[in-house]
């Protein structure tokens, strides 16, 4: 008889394409996925990913099993969900997954930290990170993250719209001058958004406006387009606020309020019962605008 826990590594690999981005999206090293992806394999007499030139894919096993595999970890998440959600206490651990940037900011901005002062009992554990955690399926508690939910299972509370605008590097701007406006991009060099970001608004603008601009870059996330720019590679589109605060970059255009991006704080309903979760759930409804927008927080 298998683990039924292994069937979570098995779906891991699946959706992530490789066991360094799956050890990442569950927490654990990618020794352990191996580990565990082997072990199912043994219980099952059955080779379920094979390793590519490209990275990992599923055998023909694997891709007849993966969603009963799929709706049993589901099962189980919900299962796990909902045992969590018995624990009423108002002490404990509280998961929070927002992107790299947003998380940075929060951490930075002694959000957390006046929390744990009022709250000494519940500990916050921020997890960042470029992907999309999946809430239903326990991978956090709380995540603060841009575009509207799609799940009727979550509460979304709309904290604030985050400006975009395009940067570049003093550098840049002294070699290759300030575009006078959209229609002046073609001519310059760009970083391009790409992967997750591809369908942001600011990419989709981006890339209506700079046709036949040269690539210099193609990023899968902000931290690395605001490296790429501040390098001196191209102009990028940045989330305003956060690419400000970097004194090397200039603001070539921005922000553009057609732009701006609208950010969420979810929960999943299952979980927003739980009085821990609730409370931190409440005090960011209150409190984090002012931290997304300046970086600074009210006092009281």
């Amino acid at each position: 008889m298998f683990n039924w826990d292994d069937l979570r590594y098995f779906v891991a690999v699946a959706r992530e394409g490789s066991m360094r981005a799956a050890a990442e999206m569950l927490g654990v090293s990618q020794s352990t996925v191996q580990r565990r992806l082997s072990a199912l394999e043994h219980a099952i007499d059955c080779v379920l990913v094979e390793r590519t030139v490209n990275g990992y894919t599923l055998t023909a096993q694997g891709r007849r099993l993966l969603l009963d595999a799929q709706q049993m970890a589901v099962a189980a998440g919900d299962f796990q969900r909902r045992v969590n959600a018995l624990d009423d206490t108002a002490a404990g651990r509280v998961r929070v997954a927002s992107l790299v940037t947003v998380g940075q900011r929060i951490l930075k901005s002694g959000f957390v930290d006046r929390f744990h002062d009022r709250h000494p009992g519940i500990q916050i554990e921020m997890i960042l990170s470029q992907r999309v955690v999946d809430l239903a399926g326990g991978e956090a508690d709380i995540a603060i993250r841009g575009g509207a939910p799609a799940s009727d299972a979550l509460i979304a509370k709309r904290i604030a719209n985050l400006p975009w605008g395009l940067f570049a590097s003093k550098d840049y701007i002294g070699r290759h001058g300030q575009p006078a406006g959209p229609d002046d991009l073609c001519h310059h060099s760009v970083i391009a958004l790409v992967d997750e970001l591809e369908q942001l608004p600011a990419t989709c603008w981006l890339r209506s406006k700079a046709l036949g601009a040269r690539v210099a870059a193609r990023c899968g996330n902000i931290p690395s387009a605001h490296l790429a720019a501040a390098s001196g590679a191209g102009i990028a589109m940045l989330p305003y606020i956060y690419a400000a605060a970097d004194k090397n970059l200039v603001c070539v255009l921005g922000p553009i309020p057609e732009l701006d991006y609208p950010m969420y704080l979810l929960v999943h309903k299952d979980m927003s019962r739980v009085r821990r979760v609730r409370t931190f759930f409440d005090y960011c409804a209150r409190e984090l605008r002012p931290v997304l927008l300046t970086g600074n927080m009210r006092t009281h």
